[in-house]
């Protein structure tokens, strides 16, 4: 598969705490790429450093095979879209229009007809057509969500970078959202997703990067990283990955102490 993004010895500090050393990963065309680890461990600084937001001390990031720094904001913003973990707005601008605006940078370049056409879509895709003349403002936490997610759907680019999508959702449309990632993907576009739902990593992600104190401890297929005695070091709590009985995707829980009969 073609990597659509590349990242070769990345490393930042702030205040004199190193938040990531030498971080090494490609992101492919087809896939889905989920960021997991423990808090701190500088999963969402990763995607922001991936996404351009933040420059790294060290190392580099490309996108289509050039530095990010080669590409000018409005051809970045063509190239990868960002979904942070905070949907705020400072006015009541109706959800439609918050929609609308992940279709600023093709101003000029596409018609109005498609640019409605792919608001419209992005707004079906993420159950939120509803809402569409509703305050911004004015919505619930999990419907800000899924506007802040059709939003850059609309925006239209081959690298969507989620962090903490289904944070503020409900199972229904925790589900959604990863069904939308997994179809992106079929459709040759990357997918980074920062996760804290272990189970919902096991079920959508081709491949994990395993992060702890600003390192990646693993990258590689879901299967192989996904495992009892690795997990359980890096969350410094005791996991067990089990068989669904299903036959479906292992579940990953955290040990419990049993409590006597």
């Amino acid at each position: 598969m073609t990597a659509l993004l590349e990242a070769d010895g990345i490393a930042l500090a702030l205040g004199g705490r190193e938040l990531l050393a030498d971080v090494d990963l490609a992101v492919r065309a087809g896939e889905i790429l989920a960021l997991l680890g423990p808090n701190g461990a500088g999963k969402s600084t990763l995607l922001s450093v991936l996404a351009g937001d933040r420059r790294p001390a060290r190392g580099e990031v490309r996108i289509d095979g050039r530095p990010l720094a080669a590409h000018k904001p409005a051809e970045l913003a063509r190239r990868r879209a960002l979904l942070t973990q905070t949907h705020e707005v400072s006015f009541p601008f109706p959800a439609a229009e918050v929609v609308r605006m992940g279709r600023a940078p093709w101003a000029g370049r596409r018609t109005p007809a498609q640019d409605e056409a792919a608001v419209i879509a992005a707004m079906a895709a993420t159950d939120c057509a509803h809402l569409a003349g509703r305050p911004f403002t004015a919505l619930s936490g999990g419907e800000r969500a899924r506007v802040a997610l059709a939003r850059i759907l609309a925006q239209d680019t081959a690298l969507l970078l989620l962090d903490e999508p289904t944070a503020a959702l409900d199972l229904r449309h925790q589900e959604l959202v990863l069904r939308i990632a997994r179809e992106r993907a079929a459709a040759g576009c990357g997918v980074v997703v920062v996760l804290h739902d272990l189970t919902l990593a096991a079920a959508h992600a081709d491949r994990i990067a395993l992060l702890d104190a600003g390192r990646t401890v693993a990258v590689g297929p879901t299967g192989e990283v996904l495992d009892a005695a690795l997990l359980s070091r890096v969350y410094r709590h005791p996991v067990e990955v089990l068989a669904h009985p299903g036959g479906g995707a292992p579940i990953v829980l955290p040990e419990r102490p049993r409590e006597a009969d």
